[in-house]
């Protein structure tokens, strides 16, 4: 039962997880939104 509980207190290491799954899932946005105006340039 330890072992299935020690990522629930290591917060370190959760903080590092979730500040790079928002960094990805940021870029990601940013990836799509630079795509979507350069479609809409393009059309025009």
């Amino acid at each position: 039962m330890t072992l299935l509980n020690l990522p629930l207190v290591n917060w370190g290491h959760g903080v590092i997880l979730i500040s790079i799954f928002g960094v990805v899932c940021l870029g990601l946005v940013l990836v799509v939104y630079s795509l979507m105006k350069n479609d809409k340039k393009k059309q025009e």
